[in-house]
């Protein structure tokens, strides 16, 4: 998702051959964590472009077809709990996300019109391999449910968004984790 041009080609493609999305989740996330006077450039970049970049390459494709398409059509995004409260060693992690969230925010009211909708999922500490046993450590006193949450969990918000349950959200965050104190 991080390029462009190959991001572009294979979605292109794969609506040529089966037709517009109803559909699309947007989820790239890679983390590189580290106190911000010691955050090298590299790590910035990488973070950065990732996490932000992967909402235009994937989306950007997708938008027209699904709106040519004329029926109602789903976005869900994810970004994460350190973009809504900011995390200690994330600066670069939390700011992508941050960026997820306004991002989705404003193309949710340039698709509102058009019977799209366009949410985002925040998960908070999730039982991943993202998870370090020092953020484990730190982050459960912060979770009034005392746990992390599961993958499923953050998969049954995204699925509601994705549904026609849904249908009258658009631009909202729904924030899974566990009652995060920020």
């Amino acid at each position: 998702m991080a390029d462009r041009a190959a991001s572009a080609a294979a979605l292109e493609a794969d609506i040529e051959q089966h037709g517009a999305y109803y559909g699309v989740v947007c989820n790239a996330g890679i983390a590189r964590d580290n106190a911000f006077p010691a955050m090298s450039g590299e790590d910035w970049d990488a973070v950065v472009h990732t996490n932000l970049d992967a909402f235009y390459n994937v989306l950007h494709p997708v938008v027209m077809p699904m709106v040519r398409r004329r029926k109602p059509g789903r976005i869900v995004t994810l970004a994460s709990v350190s973009a809504l409260m900011g995390n200690r060693g994330q600066t670069n992690y939390s700011a992508a996300k941050a960026g997820v969230i306004a991002a989705t925010k404003s193309l949710a009211i340039e698709l509102a019109k058009r019977d799209i909708t366009v949410n985002c999922v925040a998960p908070g500490l999730i039982d991943t391999e993202m998870v370090s046993e020092d953020v484990l450590e730190h982050a459960l006193d912060l979770i009034p449910m005392r746990r992390m949450g599961s993958v499923d969990e953050v998969a049954a918000a995204v699925s509601f968004l994705m549904g026609p349950e849904s249908s009258y959200m658009t631009r909202q965050v729904l924030s899974v984790n566990g009652g995060m104190l920020g």
